[in-house]
């Protein structure tokens, strides 16, 4: 499988780039998907100046490898927000992504939420409502492999 080191430099690019799409959203909150929309999370909320973050947990995958069944938990009380932002750093197949949303519309149903990622693939169930590069390759983010 081709792998593509995807550093610092080209994040910090991508992260400016993407915030100039969201800025216009009006957000009132932020969900990362634990672990890889957590990094991305951090730079957003401090860009768009957000002070309520928080995180919900998903596990998809086993190393590069992908389990049979994701997992969520952690779930966050967004009980008092409806326009907010749920972030990770892929949408590869979709599946967690697609959980996620799931779950955060079962527990609140008056949520609105948007997604946003670094990166997607043409071929995921559902696709980010903001993006910023197709995924031609296995993604090594530099906070996993540096």
């Amino acid at each position: 499988m081709e792998k593509y080191y995807y550093g610092y430099d080209e994040f910090i690019v991508d992260v400016n780039n993407l915030t100039q799409k969201l800025q216009y959203e009006k957000f009132e909150a932020i969900v990362a998907i634990a672990r890889g929309g957590l990094t991305l999370t951090h730079l957003f909320a401090s860009k768009l100046g957000l002070r309520d973050v928080f995180s919900i947990n998903s596990i998809s995958y086993d190393n590069d490898t992908k389990i049979e069944k994701s997992t969520i938990f952690n779930i966050p009380d967004l009980t008092n927000y409806k326009k907010v932002l749920v972030v990770d750093d892929i949408v590869d197949s979709g599946e967690t992504l697609s959980l996620v949303l799931k779950v955060l519309k079962d527990k609140f149903p008056n949520l609105e939420p948007k997604t946003a990622s670094l990166f997607y693939k043409p071929t995921a169930i559902i696709s980010p409502d903001f993006t910023q590069k197709e995924a031609t390759a296995w993604i090594e983010f530099f906070w996993e492999v540096d």
